[in-house]
């Protein structure tokens, strides 16, 4: 992997920096043309890029790559082009009674140079992502992938500078160095995809130059399965929101919250569930490896700290197979029996773990999240509408899934982003072609007009205007 130096950064910042200022106002032809190739590069080099993906995940199942980076990246490139015509105009507003002959506007205006720091479990997407509304939006964009893909990384190095000026869009390859030193840059605006405690970093790196950033970062996202729910199909979709990529998900759901007197059964039927999707694990190309032998091994040692203290493993492994450590595939694991204090309900688990805890009321649900960290995601499973209304109006996430899981990050005409420890900020549509954009507000005088009244000497009427306004 090509290492970069931070003099190589600094002279892409330059460059690009310069480019942004011959051209700081992209027309829509110029725009749709930038997007257009994005969508080429994609569709053309879809089976490279599927195949670069699961070499460095050990395997990953291609299958996924379509449906959840490709294909949705296709359907938000769509989405953008119909619509940027209307995001891009400038929008009129009404003005207040005293400036009543004046004119209010609000100009959509790129910022600049925008920085984007994606991560290994989505590689493509969550790169391609905010580039794609970075590039909408009119700015110049710098990439830098996840050191962990660098079969990727080396690839999209090449398809990217085959198809744009590196004064438009570009990818740089490195270590957690590199990206030390690239968010160190003072970018116009600055992304981030990954977890909480390295969003931290990333964020103090960029207050030092004031850089405004938008971080995607993680945290334990809860589902809860209501009393009157229809199991068999709340188990199969959490089933598949939990082991799609292994369970390296951001949204994925990471633990249930459940009616106790309904366990037994729920934790059976998600089982069944979870072998109906991979009867067959170790050589199953549908099932994906875990990233990396060290992350393989944390998801050990969460499992080692739960059953130390008490938890039950339930093991998902339909075939009864072994194992090889090379391949860094990993069975699914429910566990039952948990408690708050264990490893595994303090971090988000990032694997094919799914921890089951229980209530009696409802509102036990409810305060549970509540007196945690916000999380990315919350999912509700059931049909009684005022609990339905509950979980939306009294927790607080950076979204909602009613019934199902993950799908509302698909989904091109809604914001995605975190609230708090997962995250700030939002991109994805329109949401995406304002966080980078300067939404600037423009006031339009008349010659004729009322502030002469304002002006000194102050005489009757201001005199009168300031008793209305201090009765």
């Amino acid at each position: 992997m090509k290492q970069t130096t931070i003099e190589d950064l600094q002279i892409l910042l330059t460059m690009q920096r310069a480019a942004f200022a011959q051209e700081s106002m992209p027309e829509l032809a110029v725009r749709l043309d930038r997007l257009n190739k994005l969508l080429a590069m994609a569709r053309e080099h879809a089976l490279d890029i599927a195949a670069a993906i699961s070499a460095d995940f050990g395997n990953r199942s291609v299958h996924e790559t379509f449906l959840l980076e490709l294909a949705t990246l296709e359907e938000k490139i769509k989405y953008c082009k119909k619509h940027l015509p209307r995001w891009m105009k400038q929008k009129r507003l009404s003005s207040s009674p005293q400036h009543l002959f004046g004119k209010n506007r609000v100009l959509p205006q790129p910022l600049g140079v925008i920085g984007i720091l994606s991560p290994w479990n989505y590689p493509f997407d969550l790169c391609m992502g905010p580039a794609l509304d970075a590039l909408a939006a009119g700015n110049r964009v710098m990439l830098k992938p996840s050191e962990l893909c660098p079969q990727l990384s080396a690839l999209l190095a090449r398809l990217v500078a085959e198809y744009f000026d590196p004064s438009v869009l570009t990818v740089v390859q490195g270590d957690a160095s590199v990206a030390a030193s690239f968010s160190s840059l003072p970018f116009d605006h600055l992304v981030f995809t990954g977890s909480t405690e390295v969003g931290r970093i990333v964020a103090q790196a960029a207050a030092k130059n004031l850089t405004p950033v938008t971080l995607e970062l993680g945290g334990k996202s809860p589902a809860i399965i209501d009393a009157d729910v229809d199991i068999a199909i709340a188990a199969k979709r959490i089933a598949w929101g939990k082991l799609i990529n292994a369970g390296q998900t951001c949204v994925a759901p990471d633990y249930l919250l459940v009616p106790q007197e309904q366990e037994a059964r729920i934790v059976a039927t998600i089982s069944t569930a979870m072998q109906g999707l991979y009867p067959r694990l170790a050589d199953n190309k549908d099932y994906t490896s875990i990233i990396s032998t060290r992350q393989w091994q944390r998801l050990q040692d969460l499992l080692a700290d739960a059953a130390q203290r008490g938890a039950k493993l339930h093991v998902i492994n339909p075939a009864a197979e072994q194992f090889d450590p090379a391949l860094k595939k990993m069975a699914p694991v429910i566990v039952t029996d948990v408690t708050a204090d264990m490893r595994l309900m303090q971090e988000e688990i990032f694997g094919p773990i799914l921890p089951v805890m229980t209530y009696q009321r409802f509102d036990e649900a409810i305060n549970y999240i509540n007196q945690r960290a916000r999380p990315l995601a919350v999912y509700w499973f059931g049909n009684d509408n005022a609990h339905r209304e509950q979980v939306l109006r009294q927790t607080i996430s950076g979204g909602v899934c009613i019934n199902d899981c993950l799908l509302h990050v698909g989904q091109p005409q809604l914001a995605f982003g975190g609230v708090g420890p997962s995250g700030q900020g939002a991109y994805h549509g329109e949401a995406g072609f304002n966080s980078f954009s300067k939404l600037k507000p423009i006031f339009m005088q008349s010659n004729w007009n009322v502030m002469g009244f304002a002006y000194p000497p102050y005489g009757k009427l201001v005199a009168k205007m300031l008793s209305m306004f201090t009765r």
